[in-house]
């Protein structure tokens, strides 16, 4: 409930009125749950619009994936975390065989749960996408047949910069691709997915940047 008042009261005017937030792609979700939704990340932005695009009724049943060294760090930020934005946190050290960060998402997914991931593993500073981390190929292959939807976020880091705390308005704008059912093995499922997210990046900027 508290989060559904926050994305009704404050994040869904916030996006719409502050940054002019704009999807294409929108009908390539899928219809039903579990899937994995993959991105290029480059702002605390990302996760909000990301959420911002689903109905209210269904935010319960979507996850950003986050370093939890980062988001629990204290308990105002860890509040935030769990209650506002339903942010599944995986350990990056002291990794065992209970909080492996895999079977953490698997988890989730089996539950029912779709899920956020941003492969590169940080924010750019550049707004170039960097290499992906094979950590995500290690999930699809858990889950065969699990439905990935490759987006590209643009802008977003123009508006709210790492390591800066307050957004600037400016134009954002998410590109969301259709679903991919991936085979073969890790490093190509890691290099498939860079690929695809690349190639929005790429269309976006040719077609839809002109308009």
């Amino acid at each position: 409930m508290l989060q559904k008042l926050f994305f009704l009261l404050f994040v869904k005017s916030f996006m719409a009125i502050f940054i002019g937030l704009r999807v294409y792609g929108k009908h390539n979700l899928p219809k039903t749950h579990p899937f994995i939704i993959v991105a290029n990340h480059s702002s605390h932005l990302d996760t909000l619009s990301l959420l911002n695009i689903f109905p209210l009724k269904d935010l319960h049943r979507i996850q950003p994936v986050a370093a939890a060294d980062y988001f629990n760090r204290n308990r105002f930020i860890s509040f935030l975390t769990h209650k506002l934005f339903n942010i599944l946190t995986i350990p990056r050290s002291g990794i065992n065989k209970e909080n492996n960060p895999v079977k953490l998402m698997k988890n989730a997914l089996e539950e029912g749960k779709s899920l956020i991931i941003y492969p590169e593993g940080t924010r750019s500073l550049t707004g170039e996408i960097g290499r992906f981390r094979p950590g995500i190929a290690h999930l699809i292959k858990e889950i065969p047949g699990i439905k990935v939807v490759p987006v590209f976020l643009a802008n977003m880091g123009r508006s709210l910069p790492k390591g800066e705390y307050l957004p600037i308005p400016f134009f954002c704008e998410i590109v969301i691709g259709e679903p991919l059912s991936l085979q073969g093995d890790k490093a190509a499922i890691t290099q498939a997915l860079e690929n695809a997210v690349k190639e929005l990046k790429h269309n976006y900027e040719k077609y839809y940047f002109q308009d």
